[in-house]
């Protein structure tokens, strides 16, 4: 009998080797409804996991929970089943003025502010979105017609202080005074807190990871919580559209797509 993760509750047979991975358990609900067909695996701890098909492939969503530390976890436990391909699927803040709420962000990489990454490589190691995902997550957000940009996101281990708010009580700290200025200046997008790390261990492991978020916050002012299902929509059509690129890598012979394999 196939060995069970502990955390994820889940074996090898349980999920699809593409996996969408939100953080919020109530978001698998939202990107399953889009799919032909589910079914729940399993739930433990903030791990909820569902298995379906989508436009006919298989595909699963297994939530994360809050930050890197739990997401890495599901990186690991996913990985050691058979998982080769994940997309975060998650909200997150922007810092960049341009970009309005609902509209979605999709990740070329990203600042590793996070402390799980670091336990697994020194922080020069970058964490880089695998650029099929990318490809396939813009060509998703074009055929659906979602409003998107792509970039450099940022990640933290903190919502409050480690993303410029003051804490509680009116607590601030020199560390974090020219933190959001300075991220802005080097054109990152966005903040959130789980993309670093899975891109720095899928790229330590040899798997394809990418993220797209929708942005429920503009600064520290504007904040509409909208646009996770344009988010689910785009994540799963580019399952799709991967498993199309990844059967024309296998008759083909190669291993990397590029535009003229199409």
């Amino acid at each position: 009998m196939e060995r069970r993760q502990y955390h994820i509750d889940c074996c090898k047979g349980d999920v699809s080797r593409y996996v969408l991975l939100p953080g919020d358990p109530a978001r698998i609900s939202i990107i399953s409804q889009i799919w032909d067909s589910v079914q729940e695996v399993a739930i433990h701890r903030e791990y909820k996991t569902n298995t379906g098909v989508y436009k006919g492939v298989l595909i699963s969503a297994v939530s994360t929970g809050i930050g890197s530390p739990s997401a890495g976890i599901a990186v690991e436990e996913l990985a050691r089943i058979g998982v080769d391909t994940m997309i975060r699927v998650g909200s997150c803040g922007t810092i960049q003025p341009n970009i309005e709420c609902g509209s979605l962000v999709i990740s070329t990489g990203a600042v590793r502010l996070e402390g799980t990454s670091k336990q697994y490589v020194r922080p020069e190691y970058p964490a880089v979105a695998s650029y099929e995902i990318v490809l396939a997550l813009m060509e998703a957000a074009e055929l659906l017609g979602c409003n998107y940009h792509v970039g450099v996101t940022a990640s933290t281990d903190s919502f409050y202080c480690g993303q410029g708010r003051v804490g509680f009580g009116g607590y601030n700290s020199s560390m974090t005074e020219n933190l959001i200025s300075d991220l802005q200046k080097a054109r990152v997008l966005n903040l959130e807190m789980e993309t670093a790390t899975i891109l720095t261990l899928a790229s330590l492991f040899g798997l394809r990871a990418g993220s797209i978020c929708t942005v429920f916050a503009v600064g520290q002012d504007k904040f509409e919580p909208r646009g996770e299902k344009e988010a689910a929509q785009v994540a799963s059509e580019a399952v799709k559209i991967l498993s199309d690129w990844d059967a024309r890598k296998d008759i083909t012979g190669k291993k990397y797509w590029y535009p003229s394999l199409r």
